[in-house]
């Protein structure tokens, strides 16, 4: 999809939030607005309804309809903003930058901040430019421009970790710490001594429960 004609309608969402392992991806979907319906017939919906295999069907089908961005978030400046509580601000921040090059006329977000209107002034801020953001919880189920953006994020994230699985040449499973798979492999990784990777995000509870608990106790809480 060429950029000239009418403003573009901009959907952004973001997937690895909650991750142990691995990048935050914020996601973005442009496209015009009266051809939003296709992208609801490609099966554009909230990334968590559809399977991984689904996923990347749905998304090749997007890349054929709407314009797709994203950016990835390292896991070492997730941290120094967590440490700084300045999470929502990072993904405002983030959200902000990948519209830009759309120049649309409107942005639907799916919120990150308990109160969505002050997420979507920090979004426009960041955005540079005097956008109209409707920020909204659940934006991801209940908008197909968002949910296009929910796929988008979630397929390079979870293209990222298969990357990272193959560098290492282990099983890292989704990189959540819900996850058993993800759970052995960091506990085993985090032995007395040794040095945590760039890949894992250090400010995480789960992270110092593991490197401070000999044995690991049951986590039974996960998140920054």
């Amino acid at each position: 999809m060429g950029s000239a004609g009418p403003p573009l309608l901009v959907g952004v969402d973001e997937a690895g939030r909650g991750a142990w392992i691995g990048p935050l991806v914020v996601g973005a979907v442009a496209v015009r607005p009266e051809e939003v319906e296709r992208l609801r017939e490609a099966g554009a919906r909230d990334s968590k309804l559809l399977t991984p295999l689904k996923r990347e069907e749905v998304y090749a089908r997007l890349g054929t309809l709407a314009r797709l961005g994203s950016i990835e978030i390292p896991p070492g400046e997730i941290d120094r903003h967590v440490r700084q509580g300045k999470l929502n601000e990072l993904e405002a921040r983030a959200f902000g930058e990948v519209v830009r090059p759309f120049a649309p006329a409107r942005v639907h977000v799916d919120a990150c901040d308990t109160d969505p209107r002050r997420f979507g002034r920090r979004v426009a801020h960041h955005a540079g430019r005097g956008l109209t953001v409707v920020a909204r919880h659940h934006a991801d189920r209940d908008d197909p421009v968002v949910g296009a953006a929910s796929i988008v994020a979630k397929v390079r994230r979870d293209r990222a970790i298969r990357e990272l699985a193959e560098r290492l040449g282990a099983e890292l499973g989704s990189g959540y710490p819900s996850d058993r798979r993800t759970v052995d492999f960091v506990r085993g990784l985090l032995r007395p001594g040794a040095v945590p990777p760039d890949w894992l995000r250090l400010s995480w509870r789960t992270t110092q429960r593991v490197i401070t608990a000999r044995p690991a106790r049951s986590l039974d809480r996960f998140g920054p």
